[in-house]
């Protein structure tokens, strides 16, 4: 049986992902999301570390959690780029109404400001089947 993880003893090197953070700041930013939006999507609960995450990303440490938010963010943003071609659809669509029963007239961004990194992954996944990518 083949062993899947080396042993060895050198310390594995993180992936630098801090410059995705300018990405999705200007993500949220064309959203027009609030200071206070943006913390609730991205998992921050003050505006000093929201504000420094913004100011100097190259120094952040970043936990799952918010590598995780980061990564449904992208992805919701990616969707959108794919499904739509104008700028204002790809950057409004998360405020406008939704009428699919599982947004029940509520937006996207209105879903995803509940917290929860449940929340990002439901409207990510119903993102990736509509444009084509499976469930």
């Amino acid at each position: 049986m083949t062993q899947l993880h080396s042993q060895s003893k050198e310390p594995q090197q993180q992936a630098d992902y801090s410059n995705a953070l300018p990405v999705i700041f200007r993500i949220l930013d064309k959203w027009q999301c609030s200071i206070a939006e943006q913390m609730t999507l991205l998992g921050i609960d003050s505006r000093t570390t929201l504000n420094k995450y913004r100011q100097h990303p190259q120094n952040i440490r970043l936990s799952r959690d918010l590598l995780e938010r980061m990564s449904y963010l992208l992805n919701i943003h990616k969707c959108l780029r794919i499904m739509f071609t104008h700028e204002d659809s790809i950057y409004g669509w998360v405020r406008k109404p939704n009428n699919h029963p599982f947004f029940a007239g509520r937006s996207a961004l209105n879903v995803m400001l509940q917290g929860r990194v449940a929340d990002l992954y439901q409207v990510a996944s119903r993102l990736h089947a509509w444009r084509g990518g499976g469930a």
